[in-house]
């Protein structure tokens, strides 16, 4: 459909958003779309074209079709990691991704810390009932974080209580108690041996050959460069956590107790966050948490949550479509892509997918904002702004399932068939877990004039003048018989991987006649072609004595000279010149080549407007975003049924609330400079005084004469900046809140659907 106010140029822009929609063909559509990416190439310049989607490449690959036209500009996004993005630098998985045991190894832990995550909301399949087989196993659970949360509450874990971007005060002073606590005879809480033999940089007899400083992690701890030891009565005025219980943590984290700390990746989704990876694993390594059982430290996200280790079953990666390279080197991170749009210049640094070179500022006109697989203005900070720059280009087109928010704004919308009406995977289902791998089958035939990303590419080639098979040289149906037929499975010994799918030339013939053109070849494996389509899942049977466990960092601690990390030094840097090198010459923010206290933007000394003082600014509050069962982040937030099920609250300390007048259930109004939202207020006592959750992912709602945003929608709220690594600071945001004088919300399951009629 069109927007009836758009044509050529953008019409009528102010109406992105309000206009009318009409209904025309794929035909013109497509013909609207390729005019209007001629016109940006010829007369801006192929960056003119903005594909604000990040891991474009790995969803469906339509970008192949911008590349092959000439290049796009992209949007990097640190997204779900946070400040996790560069931490290969100092020695961990890139993206912090990884980096623990796997589940029946983590039942040997004594300890296991969850820090800010909550698997039971966040993370999908069985990762519930892993962790309570870890607690039947003799466990005890700790959790740190703002809010107790279902897991912990459900894991029965200790809660020590830590506001929102404090994280790096509290690490902070956990290392100055184990210091101060130590004794190699008495009390030994450190393993000085791993240490001294594993990392570099914590004290001054082991520094990395490139330091450039003549400074140690050690000897800032204890106060020797700016005079403040980071003793726990320092932290606890900046994290709120008792004294007691930081000293209480930290002797937790000692060398003769088995503990893996398992972190999520909310505590690094914050601003001035980039020494809180480096930090977490600096503690783990002064207690010798890496490589042995029943010790790790690792990220507890998605699929791999609990259950780290390379994958027993996987889908086949020859289904994957070539990726075409990006000519066009332009790269805006998403906290500053609306601003590059309105003014028309951006800061061009170091990126996290493509190179580490920081060039500073570079003019860009975008013309064009093209939308594939992501809901921007509700997934990236600062949605006011990303509205005025929507208004403000010639162009916006939308592929979408439904009418999200990027669709309300474009121009040209495009309806995508879903997963239940193709056969073929898009990317989402590649690894379902370490050992359960999902082979999706179509389950209805393709609803009224729905098609796929790569036949809207496809068309959109033709138009433009190219061959469809230099973008998408691979069909639809060959991606789909490779992602079977290319699935590989662990061998019983557990050292080599096998074909899992067994395929006959009647399966061949089987396959080309009843589920789609595809070339294929005779194969022995465990499980037939047919049985596989037909069950739609295969899983590795696991036990405590199998030959598939995983212990990550064994072979390098076995072996460090053989084995060695992603560092330069090959060794976990506790002091990385390089990672501060990168991290500085991007110009938003500086920091130390180790983990070091920064005051953080829109944090929590900032809600002071006098903090020495203690005296309360405009924003007293801290306001951060929880993933929530009602919806994937974005996703599936025009569901009624779940709409009804989960209402979409936000959550509000008891105490606060009180002192504002506000009861359980009543609307109230949040606001900061950069928006004002409405939700209805949930009391309670499982937050921490001074902080509101708001849960996150919903479709903004945003009435144009009060500029009130009554879906409540978190990225309203979210500071459209970025600091040190170009982190989306979605955990550290400041708000007041009061009961609203207006008319109470309708729950929005009552609300009319996002649909347009055109009978």
């Amino acid at each position: 459909m069109k927007r009836k106010h758009w044509e050529p140029g953008g019409g009528n822009k102010e109406l992105r958003g309000r206009d009318e929609w009409v209904r025309i063909s794929w035909d013109e559509a497509l013909d609207y779309i390729a005019d209007g990416l001629k016109d940006a190439k010829e007369n801006y310049g192929n960056n003119s074209i903005l594909a604000p989607t990040f891991f474009a490449a790995a969803s469906n690959f339509f970008h192949n079709l911008l590349s092959a036209y000439g290049g796009y500009t992209f949007l990097e996004d640190t997204g779900s990691f946070g400040s996790f993005w560069f931490a290969h630098l100092y020695g961990l998985p890139p993206k912090g991704y990884e980096g623990a045991n796997d589940r029946m190894d983590l039942r040997k832990a004594e300890t296991v810390v969850l820090y800010g995550g909550n698997p039971a909301w966040a993370s999908t399949g069985n990762r519930t009932y892993n962790m309570m087989q870890v607690k039947k196993a003799g466990a005890n659970f700790i959790y740190v974080g703002p809010e107790y949360n279902v897991s912990a509450n459900l894991f029965d874990a200790k809660w020590i209580r830590v506001r929102p971007g404090t994280d790096t005060a509290f690490l902070l002073a956990v290392v100055y108690t184990m210091l101060k606590e130590d004794d190699p005879v008495s009390n030994p809480i450190i393993d000085w041996d791993f240490l001294n033999s594993y990392t570099v940089g914590f004290d001054a007899e082991h520094m990395p050959a490139d330091a450039k400083l003549d400074e140690n992690f050690k000897d800032y701890i204890l106060g020797k460069y700016d005079g403040q030891p980071k003793t726990p009565e320092w932290a606890s005025e900046i994290c709120g956590t008792p004294v007691e219980d930081i000293v209480w943590y930290a002797r937790e984290m000692r060398k003769d107790k088995k503990v893996s700390i398992l972190h999520s990746y909310a505590p690094s989704r914050c601003n001035n966050a980039e020494s809180f990876p480096q930090l977490l694993m600096a503690i783990a390594a002064m207690g010798g948490h890496f490589g042995k059982p029943g010790h790790s430290c690792g990220g507890m996200h998605d699929q791999q949550a609990g259950n780290c280790g390379p994958p027993l079953v996987y889908a086949g990666t020859n289904y994957d479509m070539p990726e075409l390279p990006n000519p066009v080197d332009d790269i805006i991170y998403a906290p500053e892509v609306w601003d590059a749009i309105l003014e028309g210049k951006y800061n061009r640094t170091a990126t996290l997918t493509r190179d580490l070179n920081n060039e500073g500022m570079r003019d860009i006109d975008i013309r064009v904002i093209y939308h594939v697989c992501r809901d921007a203005l509700a997934a990236v900070v600062g949605t006011n702004k990303g509205i005025e720059a929507h208004r403000k280009v010639d162009l916006v087109v939308a592929h979408t399932l439904s009418l999200n928010s990027v669709a309300q704004y474009a121009d040209i919308v495009l309806p995508i068939a879903t997963q239940w009406e193709i056969q073929y995977d898009q990317g989402y289902l590649r690894q379902t877990s370490r050992e359960f791998q999902m082979f999706p089958s179509q389950i209805t035939e393709p609803l009224y004039e729905v098609q796929t990303d790569q036949w809207i590419g496809e068309e959109l080639a033709k138009r433009l003048g190219m061959d469809p098979k230099i973008p998408f040289p691979v069909s639809l149906e060959q991606r789909y018989y490779d992602f079977f037929a290319g699935a590989q499975v662990i061998n019983e010994a557990g050292t080599d991987y096998e074909n899992l799918v067994t395929v006959t030339e009647d399966d061949i013939v089987w396959w080309n006649q009843n589920v789609g053109k595809a070339e294929g070849k005779p194969q022995q494996g465990r499980i037939g072609l047919k049985q596989l389509k037909e069950v739609g899942f295969y899983q590795v049977p696991r036990s405590e004595d199998d030959n598939y466990g995983h212990i990550s960092y064994e072979e390098f601690v076995k072996d460090p000279g053989g084995n060695p990390l992603s560092s330069k030094s090959g060794k976990f840097e506790i002091y990385c010149q390089s990672y501060a090198d990168v991290i500085n010459g991007m110009g938003r923010s500086k920091i130390k080549p180790y983990p070091a206290y920064a005051r953080v933007l829109n944090g929590y000394e900032e809600s002071f407007s006098d903090f020495d003082k203690r005296i309360k600014g405009d924003y007293p509050y801290q306001i951060f975003n929880v993933h929530y069962l009602r919806r994937a982040d974005t996703a599936y937030d025009n569901i009624p049924w779940l709409k009804e099920a989960w209402t979409s609250p936000v959550f509000i300390n008891t105490q606060d609330a009180i002192e504002k007048g506000v009861k359980d259930g009543d609307t109230v109004l949040v606001w900061n400079q950069y928006g004002k939202i409405l939700r209805r207020a949930s009391l309670t006592n499982r937050l921490m005084p001074g902080c509101i959750n708001l849960p996150n992912g919903a479709w903004p709602e945003i009435e144009e004469d009060t500029g009130i945003d009554k879906a409540g929608g978190a990225n309203t709220l979210c500071a459209p900046v970025a600091t040190g690594i170009g982190v989306s600071g979605y955990n550290t945001n400041l708000v007041d809140f009061e009961k609203y004088k207006g008319d109470p919300l309708t729950p929005d399951h009552l609300w009319p659907l996002r649909v347009i009629n055109y009978l």
